[in-house]
């Protein structure tokens, strides 16, 4: 099967034009939202070691007090044809993390675990390099499509996920957005392959379309916030799960 509407690659925001882009794509992309929010309530306080399993192109290093925190990417080769190609991160084979038993301080790792045929295997060597007393924060999506196919295996209840973690001495499972927030989302998806048809001379029909659409998708987007904030509708069917975790 080929995949006809890739996610973008989240990008670092590392310089004002990236910065800019990031913060566009906060606003209209919940999926990156409510990981970010979730970043941002972990990763400023943080010290010592912390690793980043499946980095990418390290979305989330920012976040880090780089006073007091030490930050490792990790990621396979392979990363860089799915438009992730960061010449910072250490490369490994997606299976047995490259670092001693019990060295790491915090550990993230967002959005990877669906890509990952054997996700136990990683989250015990997760559990093996993380020092006893870290914490780590994972996070996997629920409501999303297929994608970067055909890599791409799983989608994680709250039961299982804490059966996956159950070495760990605290897990936390909570809920990003609800299903409203996953409506929102489905609607802003729908909306930009408008802007991308599969043949360009679709566009000459679409754009005009996206044209008239624009004031409903902007509600949308107000929709989907005020779901995310007020915490509107039901977190049984949500955009994903993020896993709070200590050894």
């Amino acid at each position: 099967m080929t995949e006809r509407f890739q996610p973008a690659a989240n990008v670092a925001p590392d310089t004002l034009f990236h910065k800019l882009l990031f913060n566009m794509r906060l606003a209209a992309d919940f999926q990156l939202n409510t990981i970010h929010r979730h970043m941002k309530r972990f990763l400023p306080g943080i010290s010592g070691k912390v690793v980043d399993v499946g980095a990418g192109l390290s979305p989330f290093k920012h976040l880090l007090n780089r006073e007091i925190a030490q930050y490792t990417g990790l990621d396979i080769e392979s990363a860089d044809s799915f438009g992730y190609n960061n010449p910072d991160v250490v490369h490994f084979d997606g299976k047995q993390i490259p670092l001693d038993s019990d060295s790491i301080d915090s550990l993230i790792c967002t959005e990877v675990l669906e890509h990952v045929e054997d996700a136990q295997r990683l989250i015990d060597e997760m559990y093996r390099v993380v020092r006893p007393g870290g914490r780590s924060v994972i996070t996997v999506p629920w409501s999303a499509r297929y994608h970067y196919i055909p890599h791409d295996f799983h989608r994680f209840t709250p039961s299982r996920l804490k059966n996956l973690f159950v070495s760990f001495s605290a897990v936390s499972v909570e809920a990003r957005g609800t299903d409203i927030t996953v409506i929102a989302s489905k609607l802003v998806v729908a909306y930009l392959r408008l802007l991308r048809p599969m043949k360009m001379f679709w566009l000459a029909i679409t754009l005009p379309v996206a044209i008239a659409l624009a004031p409903a998708i902007l509600i949308t987007i107000l929709v989907g916030h005020a779901s995310i904030h007020l915490r509107l509708g039901s977190t049984d069917d949500p955009l994903g799960y993020t896993v709070w975790l200590t050894k």
